[in-house]
């Protein structure tokens, strides 16, 4: 298991996405070399504490690689303290980014990874075909919507080159579900082979999208069945261990890592999660638990340490019978409740949860079907047992 520690290195970024979450973006905000030393002297300081075999160091923004003269000061003190201090960390860390891809080529971002890259992990942020993708992302401050998507898919090859089975996050809000299908294998046709989608966690969902949704998932499976992507190709979309009733194991986990995690941003206050910064909130105010002054605050963790799935889900959600991988954002959670409260519950994706375990259960009994019919599902099997890969 590993500690997931989380450096706002800015809150500014070249693009305003549209489903983007962080409502409070803005060019003001960026972490002070000192804020970021001490909050790395705190964490290193409390290694009885942070007992982890090993961590992620990851730098979010905002665009992370906007300060890239900073994580790389950062990066540089944290080898160096881990190493002088003996830490158990020490050679068992990992710095994980993921980017909008447009400062990818840089010199400075390519000196970066060249001197990283045994311990690095980034993703890039493309949403799909040019249609989808310039849809919601765009540049910001410009009279005339403007795409991303020139600029990002220039570095896609570069990328790849470096990490070759680098994934991508693909998000889906109400705008751009009948993309969906065309979408997902594009960014195969572009070599990427793990495509993690997911829909938006807020409220924005209309009449119809569920219909919509799971017709473009059945066309998806049918194109990575009769296109024999299954065999090299994945998307987080289909998995076997979706929409079954809830295992008396899952009942007393949490989705999120919210309150095990760590999130420090450029005033040094620390958080459970980003999503409980101020500017990730569209109604509440910031949940702070502490600071690289005081430290943590436990009596503030404490109520994140007790979060499960049936001290925060209604009973109609926990009796569900298509209730596994139904997922959740706590901060979501937390920022659509009624009250100041974690411990209530959004409920948005209900009916586009249920949609994608139809289309799930569409896409298993073709595959299986095939595979009888081929006198392959045992060999596909042993396959997925000895390589363990993530399924389509």
């Amino acid at each position: 298991m590993a500690k997931n520690i989380t450096f706002i290195v800015t809150k500014d970024c070249q693009l305003a996405c549209k489903y983007c979450y962080l409502v409070g973006k803005n060019s003001k905000e960026r972490m002070p070399w000192e804020v970021a030393r001490q909050a790395i002297d705190y964490i290193l300081d409390c290694e009885d504490e942070m007992k982890e075999a090993s961590v992620i160091w990851d730098f979010i923004g905002g665009e992370p690689f906007l300060e890239i003269d900073l994580i790389d000061k950062i990066c540089d003190y944290l080898k160096t303290e881990m190493y002088r201090r003996n830490h158990h960390w020490f050679n068992s860390y990992r710095f994980s980014f993921s980017t909008n891809g447009i400062n990818y080529h840089t010199d400075k971002v390519q000196n970066f990874i060249k001197k990283n890259h045994d311990h690095l992990s980034i993703g890039i942020t493309i949403d799909g075909t040019q249609r989808k993708h310039d849809l919601n992302r765009i540049y910001k401050g410009e009279g005339e919507e403007r795409g991303s998507y020139n600029d990002v898919v220039k570095n896609i090859p570069l990328w790849l080159e470096q990490f070759p089975y680098g994934s991508t996050k693909v998000t889906i809000s109400s705008a751009d579900i009948p993309y969906i299908k065309e979408s997902v294998l594009h960014l195969y046709s572009l070599g990427i082979h793990e495509v993690n989608i997911n829909c938006v966690f807020e409220d924005v969902w209309k009449e119809g999208d569920d219909k919509l949704f799971e017709e473009q998932l059945m066309q998806l499976a049918d194109a990575i069945i009769d296109g024999g992507y299954y065999e090299n190709y994945a998307c987080s979309f289909f998995s076997e261990h979706l929409g079954k009733p809830l295992d008396k194991e899952l009942m007393n986990q949490n989705w999120c890592g919210a309150g095990r995690m760590l999130s420090v941003d450029a005033e040094g206050n620390f958080y459970p999660c980003t999503r409980f910064a101020q500017y990730s909130l569209r109604s509440k105010k910031a949940l702070i638990i502490g600071n690289i002054r005081d430290g943590i605050d436990k009596n503030k963790l404490r109520p994140f340490l007790t979060l499960d799935r049936c001290t925060q889900s209604r009973q109609e959600c926990i009796d569900c019978e298509v209730a596994e991988g139904c997922a959740w954002c706590q901060g979501e959670n937390y920022d659509a409740a009624e009250t100041p409260t974690i411990y209530q519950r959004a409920t948005a994706i209900c009916k586009m949860h249920k949609a994608r375990v139809r289309a799930n259960n569409y896409y298993w009994n073709k595959l299986f079907r095939k595979l009888e019919l081929e006198g392959r599902r045992e060999e596909y099997e042993a396959n997925k047992r000895e390589t363990n890969p993530v399924t389509c």
